[in-house]
């Protein structure tokens, strides 16, 4: 018999969750962060410290501000005042536990387009599955976000932001309504032609611009608050002065901006 060495209970048959150098019940790993890989491989200690963590966690999904919310399946929560976001599928987040992450962790945003090619193909006089003339195909498309992070438990956040795979049919040696031209939907630059493609990549690109933006963002503020300081003269006092981080006068405490 084996017991968890997190919680002490008895792993049950086909539960244990083995750790570099313990075992852990599926309950304590249930607690992990989703995004986390790398559990056979991470020490009792680390793992103690990241059930620590998520515990704290569940402080900072409370006082969690929802500003804005971004995708229709995994949704992207912003809060745009204390500059923090989180991801997250549930109807009822807060009992998921998402990890809450500053806008200043975001290291980058790429957006990957998964497509897959199937041959069509039709009965011929015998029923046997013959290839059209030309070719046609049936493509499929699966949008996903890839957040990099600088976090202590993961570096990646991987995004599907469809629920099923969009599915485009080219026929008689034409793509998605384009005559005489085989082409690629991912080709296609007309939101008409295919609405469905377009609303994902939408989505996909509405989240990369949000978080690239809210990074940026705050990287400008801390570049600017670290920039060397002016010294400028006091309109009230007459002083030369280093004005502190209101815009106000050093000595007399007017306001110089």
């Amino acid at each position: 018999k084996k017991y968890c060495d997190i919680c002490g209970e008895k792993i049950g048959l086909l539960g244990n969750k083995k750790l570099e150098d313990a075992n852990m019940c599926k309950k304590c790993a249930s607690k992990l962060s989703p995004w986390f890989t790398g559990r056979r491989h991470t020490s009792l200690n680390e793992i103690k410290a990241q059930l620590a963590y998520r515990e704290a966690n569940m402080e900072a999904v409370k006082e969690f501000n929802v500003t804005r919310v971004l995708g229709k399946t995994k949704k992207v929560y912003l809060d745009e005042d204390a500059k923090k976001f989180f991801v997250s599928s549930a109807s009822n987040y807060k009992d998921e536990n998402p990890d809450v992450l500053d806008f200043s962790q975001v290291v980058g945003c790429d957006i990957d387009i998964d497509e897959s090619r199937n041959e069509l193909t039709r009965a011929d006089k015998d029923g046997k599955a013959v290839s059209y003339n030309p070719p046609r195909y049936e493509y499929e498309y699966d949008f996903d976000v890839i957040i990099r992070v600088n976090h202590p438990y993961f570096d990646e956040m991987k995004i599907r932001v469809n629920p099923s795979s969009v599915v485009l049919a080219q026929q008689a040696g034409t793509a998605s309504g384009m005559p005489g031209k085989v082409v690629k939907p991912s080709m296609i630059k007309n939101a008409v032609v295919n609405g469905e493609y377009q609303t994902y990549l939408t989505i996909a690109q509405d989240i990369k611009a949000a978080l690239t933006e809210a990074r940026q963002s705050v990287r400008d503020e801390i570049n600017a608050a670290n920039a060397p300081k002016a010294a400028v003269t006091c309109p009230w006092c007459g002083a030369t002065t280093l004005p502190d981080a209101s815009g106000c006068c050093e000595y007399c405490g007017g306001a110089v901006n």
